[in-house]
């Protein structure tokens, strides 16, 4: 009853990594675009793609990176692999409510210029520590198939 490989949880779990990343890597771009419209010229939203990138290099070398570690980890140690269980439960209902959150804050951000680079920076961490930790699954070798075993004749 859809019990996939643990490569295909792999690969399920990498795709959100990057999917997330990227969504909020064009969202963030999108709230500076706004907040430069309202107020060119000035150097804050500059000071906030650096912040978001620096707290996103951060967050991707000492917390998301350990993260995809352990769920690389607790996919290779199921015995039979269900389809959805390339992340715990409880992720799910924490992406729900960092998807409802984040949706929430950039409407609630138009036309407020600190508040827009606000949410912006914290969009462009989210997505560098995403993206940047990514690398995780490429180094764990986690898309990698596995030998199967060589038959001898005997």
């Amino acid at each position: 009853m859809l019990t996939v490989s643990a490569r295909s949880l792999n690969v399920l779990a990498a795709l959100v990594w990057y999917v997330g990343g990227i969504v909020l890597l064009l969202k963030g771009g999108s709230l500076l675009a706004e907040a430069i419209a309202l107020r060119p010229g000035l150097v804050w939203p500059w000071v906030a793609v650096g912040g978001g990138l620096l707290a996103g290099g951060l967050k991707a070398r000492f917390l998301f990176s350990k993260s995809c570690k352990k769920n690389l980890a607790r996919i290779a140690a199921l015995e039979r692999p269900r389809i959805w269980q390339f992340f715990r439960p409880g992720f799910f209902v924490a992406l729900t409510a960092m998807i409802l959150a984040g949706a929430t804050l950039s409407r609630l951000a138009h036309d407020r210029y600190a508040f827009l680079l606000g949410v912006a920076a914290l969009d462009l961490a989210l997505a560098v520590a995403l993206l940047g930790s990514s690398v995780v699954y490429w180094r764990e070798k986690a898309f990698a198939r596995r030998a199967s075993p060589a038959v001898h004749g005997g």
